[in-house]
């Protein structure tokens, strides 16, 4: 069986850096890279690129609701042609470093609160594939399984790579449980391990009700955004490795 690793990255800004990504890139399969809006700027979306290129990682486009003050966590109402807009604007810019790096872009993630909404909101979600069906690439969306984004693309014939969260308790919706609740996070990578075990092998998770749920594992969501996240994800990685899946992206036709 194959999985995916993914992590958010290239989200520095200017002068202020933020995260490790050249050590996370030894770790994760695939990496969703900020597009300006919430973090991320030109000179750090081309550099990104570049290191997933040269650590064989492969390249997903991050785009936010605009929202950089707040890095893109809080909420916005906005209209359909204006999320089909930043859509075009944001993916069509992360498109052009890796035409420039001579690099596929495998897939778009949305970020922080455009993600959560448009995973539960019907017309934010189909003005958001709009989007993804104007810029013409073929790529793939990844979204959280089981999601109405999921749903819809799948009726579109749009590929779909269902994400789950190794750091993250889930609801008995098969939703994200907030940061601001308990439960939220999960810190020990021996118990994230076994979690994405279940996830994978049998395509079920605990939720905090203590409910078991179905849930698609093809990516698992890292972060990596200080030393003890790198080596959650290092550990993570080895004990999937050990347990006989192989952790590898989308590349060869896979989707």
């Amino acid at each position: 069986m194959r999985v995916d690793m993914n992590s958010d990255l290239g989200e520095s800004y200017g002068v202020y850096t933020l995260g490790l990504d050249q050590e996370v890139l030894s770790h994760v399969t695939s990496a969703n890279v900020a597009c300006g809006w919430h973090a991320g700027d030109p000179l750090i979306m081309e550099r990104t690129v570049q290191l997933c290129k040269a650590k064989g990682v492969a390249v997903g486009a991050h785009p936010s609701y605009p929202d950089l003050l707040g890095f893109g966590r809080r909420n916005m109402t906005i209209t359909a042609d204006e999320a089909k807009a930043y859509m075009l604007y944001q993916v069509g810019a992360l498109k052009a470093f890796c035409q420039a790096a001579d690099v596929p872009l495998q897939h778009v993630k949305l970020h922080g609160a455009f993600y959560n909404t448009a995973c539960v909101d019907p017309k934010l979600a189909s003005a958001v594939l709009d989007g993804i069906e104007a810029l013409g690439y073929g790529v793939a969306i990844m979204a959280l399984s089981g999601s109405v984004m999921v749903q819809q693309a799948k009726e579109r014939q749009i590929p779909v790579i269902q994400e789950v969260f190794a750091d993250r308790g889930y609801t008995a919706k098969g939703t994200l449980v907030p940061r601001s609740e308990p439960g939220a996070f999960v810190r020990d990578p021996q118990e994230a391990l076994v979690r994405i075990l279940q996830m994978v092998n049998e395509g079920t998770v605990v939720a905090n009700t203590g409910e078991t749920i179905p849930i698609v594992a093809d990516s698992i969501c890292v972060h990596g955004d200080n030393p003890e996240a790198v080596a959650f994800t290092k550990a993570l990685r080895e004990g999937l490795v050990g347990a006989g899946l192989e952790v590898t992206n989308f590349g060869g036709g896979r989707l």
